[in-house]
């Protein structure tokens, strides 16, 4: 085996480690002598890394198929939705470490939410409603998990979201999903946006601890001293508490809490002291700063949503198929990144290994892949005009 000193990676080496994780896991498959899989997949990697539409490249790639025979080869090769999220998470567990699934390390899971400009494609359950971004209200939602360990960060499972789905519904499948790649979580980082009784008592149900950010609901009291949640955002001191909430259903849920104040000088204008309220469960009460800055590692999954975008092939297309799996294929991209850094980019000091990103951004590994199809297919470098330039 050749040394990680003397070994240098090349574009093609790159791009069939990125084709083979897909074409091993994801059903694309040949749709006549044009359009093979090795051909389809390299264009798909082209579109990504430009950040644009499958038509887009097909009509820059002078050797490539037509846009509209890369679209019906993929809706006429590709499994139904269910079957490929499935296939999805399994090319993700294929850049997996082994170590992931020999102990627990903490899981974190969030939604992205990708707007959309247009009607849905079937049902109105495949459009989910939030808060007004990119001018909609109305997006495609996704959910992902994602893990870290010491420094390398994987994203372990995802699944699509549908509109009024319950949350803890989409919690448990992409624990299931997991589970099913042997990865199971020491404790659960979520964000406040799933604060509420049903995901406490589904978590508490089983058995997984947690933390995350307490949410201000209902009114504020005129007492002080009320026993509603708007206490603990007015506390002056770090400390702990527990309170129980209610909802319109007349369930409870009953959770610890965690109150951290603290100055911040710099970071939030000139009114530095900020108080920050988490609820958790099963987790032992450790320092106060713990819990702060052990949720703070929950932040970097925004990380891999913007990567995520940086590799998303743009579609207008209303079919959630073909949109489900550019957003596969983006998360599938940049776990290949994190596996290149981690087996053959990665430092060995002391007994470590030491992560190098400069060695290889992940803008630049696009590229590769862009300059890599480019050899392949030719690029058209001229266009058809109506006049000749002028002298």
């Amino acid at each position: 085996m050749r040394s990680r000193k003397q070994y240098n990676i090349q574009s093609k080496e790159v791009h069939n480690r990125a084709t083979g994780v897909v074409l091993e896991n994801v059903g694309i498959k040949d749709h006549g002598y044009k359009c093979l899989s090795t051909v389809m997949v390299t264009i798909m990697f082209y579109a990504a890394s430009r950040l644009t539409s499958l038509f887009d490249a097909c009509q820059r790639l002078v050797n490539a198929p037509t846009d509209e025979a890369m679209r019906q080869a993929l809706l006429a090769t590709l499994p139904p939705i269910d079957k490929l999220e499935r296939q999805l998470n399994s090319a993700l567990r294929a850049d997996l470490p082994k170590a992931l699934r020999k102990r627990r390390y903490p899981l974190a899971i969030d939604l992205t939410l990708i707007p959309y400009h247009g009607e849905p494609y079937l049902t109105a359950n495949e459009i989910y409603r939030g808060e007004p971004k990119g001018g909609t209200t109305h997006f495609h939602a996704y959910a992902t998990a994602y893990c870290v360990r010491k420094g390398h960060r994987f994203t372990v499972a995802m699944t699509r979201v549908l509109a009024n789905e319950p949350l803890q519904d989409v919690i448990r499948r992409l624990l299931q999903q997991a589970s099913r790649q042997g990865v199971k979580p020491r404790f659960l980082l979520l964000d406040r946006g799933f604060h509420n009784v049903e995901v406490i008592r589904y978590l508490q149900r089983a058995r997984y601890p947690f933390i995350m950010p307490t949410t201000k609901r209902g009114r504020k009291p005129a007492i002080p001293k009320s026993q509603s949640i708007w206490r603990f955002f007015k506390s002056k001191r770090s400390g702990w508490g527990r309170h129980t909430w209610r909802n319109p259903r007349g369930e409870k849920a009953t959770a610890q809490i965690c109150v951290v104040c603290g100055n911040f000088r710099g970071k939030w204008g000139r009114h530095c002291r900020r108080t920050f309220v988490y609820s958790f469960w099963k987790i032992p009460q450790r320092s106060y700063v713990w819990f702060r800055e052990t949720y703070r590692s929950r932040f970097a999954i925004e990380t891999t949503y913007r990567q995520m975008n940086q590799a998303r092939i743009r579609t207008c297309t209303p079919n959630p198929l073909l949109r489900l799996l550019f957003v596969g294929m983006a998360l599938i991209l940049r776990n290949v990144w994190v596996w290149l850094h981690l087996f053959c980019l990665a430092k060995t000091f002391r007994g470590k290994l030491q992560l190098q990103l400069e060695r290889l951004r992940f803008r630049r590994m696009l590229l590769w892949l862009q300059h890599y199809a480019e050899s392949l297919f030719g690029i058209e470098y001229f266009t058809v005009a109506e006049f000749p330039m002028p002298p």
